[in-house]
This record gives C-alpha cells, structure tokens and sequence, in this order.
C-alpha cells in the first residue's frame, strides 16, 4: 500500500461537432470535462473524471481543488471505502449531491484505476470479472432531427456495430413522439431492441399515456419519463404504463436507488459512475439491484463504465454516449458484434491526450 500524495484536477470545455438537444437541457454546444489526477507516494498515478452538460464544472473543480486534498492526501490509497466515506461525511452539509457527489465520483474513479493499476488488473477483473464482453447501445441525442435524419444517424450507429438503439422522446405533441418511434421500429425491424428517452418531460399522466402509446412497438424501455425525484409517479407509470421504465442517471446516491427499487419504480436502474458516487457508490447500486432481481443498465462515462458492467452478473446494455471524447483518450471503446470490449489494460486503460486538453481549458 501506498499513501496519497497529491491531486491534481483539471476542467476543460470540449466542443461537440454538432450542436445536440433533448426535451429538457436544450441546446448542448459542449461539454465540461472535470478530472482528477492522485500521485501516490510512490508516484503512480490514477485518474478518473466526470463531467457535465454545460454548466456547474467551475463548482465540481474547485470542489476538487480546495475542499478534497485536506480530507484524503496521507491516507493509504487502496481503502477506497473508508476514503469515500470521510469525503461523503466530509462535504455532506453542504454536499449530498450537485457538484460535491460528482467531485466524489472522479476521486473515486482514480482511486479504482490507482488500486487495479498496483494490483498489475484490469478493473473488471479486480471487481470481480464476469465477463469482458458486455452488450452496448448506441444512446442518441435527436430529438430535433427530422425523421429522416434520425434514420440516417441509426444507420450510421448501425454500421459502426451497435445492435441496440436509444431515441429521444419527448416533442410538444405526443403524435410526433409516436410517429418517429414507430418509423425507427419499421426501420430496425421487429425484435430489435429499441429504447426512447423522455429526459423527464411529462407529468405522470402525460408519461401513462405516452407508454401506453409505445406498447405496440416493443420497446425495451421507456427511461426518464418524469422528475427524478418523483418516486410514487415512477411507480403509477410502471403500473399502468405498461413499458418497462429505466431511471437513475439523475440519483446521486445508493439510497435514492434504494428508494425506487423498494417502491417498484424502475426496471432498469442506470446509474452513471460519474455523478452517483463513483466505482464504489456503482457496485453497490448493481448489487442492489442484483437482489431484487433486476437488470442493471448504465450512463455516460461508457469507457470507465464498460469494467463496471464487465463485472455485473446482472448487467443489461452498456449506453455509449456521443460526446466526443474518443478524440482525447488514447484507446476508444471498442466494439464487436454488437458488444463493448473490456480491456485488458491494467487500470481503466483509458490514456487521456493531456496537451491536446489543456487547449480547452477555460
């Protein structure tokens, strides 16, 4: 073992090469990566990251920057646990969510990738190892694309290997949502899996009607379709909707999830690795939902989240999010027939372009 010497955070603005938008974030021109470099003592290095759609990365920096170091550098980095705990306590009342759980998250993954790095593993195998070959979809952000361009972006995520597709939902009239789910399912053809996103658009009533619009074209799921913190409503919508409902890329936390599996509100938890706590708050997020018999799927991050579903006896799809960060990593996700690879690599294995970042820091 070896002791924390320092960290090191970093934020950068990275430009999308075309400007995307759903029902609820508007436009996305770019957006803010926040990393997190630890040096142990002996001067190895792990790195994790988050990030975010647009705004707040200034405040999960500095978090990074000013309020963490007191609270770990010294400590033994391989006890993952006890440090996430004394940052959670240690920014709780102030924290609890917003830029202090997604400071956590990036500590926490470079913590993961320091630990797998010294034990010579890749992370997949170091959580465990179920399989390295995890099932993956392409998650697309085109709600304002005609129909013809949603096509020709699904045939574009088509030729690149994916075999499941996400859409977004969640237009000013329910007639549209309907239409351009029903031509990408006439497109993709029955049987292939297909799910639509709300971004949490609608009131409950709104949503019950909507995924009883959707039965007849066989969705995988419905993700999002109201307010996160709305459990009692996810829960009508899973009752009368009859779709099955995916939701966490918005819980910060294992007791959030917790709550919605406990009430029935979700088929699918999704946690997202950089915002629900980090590689320890995720796996017990998937455990969780292993004992409830539940599939767990992921968001975002799908370079760093690949080893986490590689290790999930329960896992479901892996989203592969188009932020264009493969520019600025050394070694992209790979596909294979329809599956991301996890790789080898000890640690994460993700390689960040250090001086081609720091050209987009603000």
């Amino acid at each position: 073992m070896a002791r924390i010497a320092t960290i090191e955070s970093g934020l950068y603005r990275i430009p999308l090469p075309v400007t995307l938008s759903d029902s609820t974030h508007g436009e996305i021109a770019a957006f803010e990566l926040i990393t997190c470099r630890v040096r142990d003592a002996d001067g190895a290095e792990g790195v994790g990251y988050t990030y975010t759609v647009g705004r707040n990365g200034g405040a999960t920096a500095d978090i990074l920057r000013r309020e963490i170091p007191p609270l770990v550098e010294g400590r033994e980095a391989d006890d993952t646990e006890a440090i996430w705990h004394h940052v959670w306590w240690g920014l709780h009342y102030g924290g609890r969510g917003g830029p202090a759980v997604l400071a956590l998250s990036a500590l926490d993954i470079a913590l993961w990738d320091l630990k797998a790095q010294r034990a010579k593993l890749p992370l997949f195998r170091l959580l465990g190892g179920f399989d390295a070959r995890v099932p993956c979809y392409a998650g697309g952000i085109d709600l304002d694309l005609s129909v013809e361009a949603l096509l020709a972006q699904t045939d574009g995520n088509l030729a690149k290997g994916f075999r499941a597709i996400k859409m977004k939902v969640g237009r000013p009239d329910l007639a549209s949502d309907v239409a351009r789910v029903r031509a990408m399912r006439q497109h993709l053809g029955d049987g292939f899996p297909l799910m639509a996103d709300a971004n949490m658009k609608w009131t409950v009533e709104e949503a019950i009607r909507a995924a009883r619009a959707f039965v007849p074209y066989d969705l995988t799921w419905l993700e999002e379709p109201v307010i996160p913190d709305d459990v009692a409503g996810h829960a009508r919508i899973m009752q009368a909707g009859g779709v099955p409902i995916a939701a966490g890329e918005n819980l910060r936390s294992l007791w959030e999830f917790k709550n919605y599996i406990v009430a029935g509100a979700v088929s699918y938890p999704e946690p997202d690795v950089t915002n629900c706590g980090g590689v320890t708050a995720f796996m017990k997020i998937a455990r969780l939902a292993e004992a409830f018999n539940l599939p767990v799927t992921s968001h975002g991050a799908h370079d760093i989240t690949v080893h986490l579903l590689a290790a999930c006896p329960n896992r479901s799809y892996l989203e592969a999010h188009g932020f264009g960060l493969d520019k600025y990593i050394e070694h992209p996700l790979v596909l294979e027939d329809g599956k991301a690879l996890a790789p080898d690599r000890p640690g994460h294995g993700l390689g960040f372009d250090w001086k081609g970042l720091a050209k987009l820091a603000p």
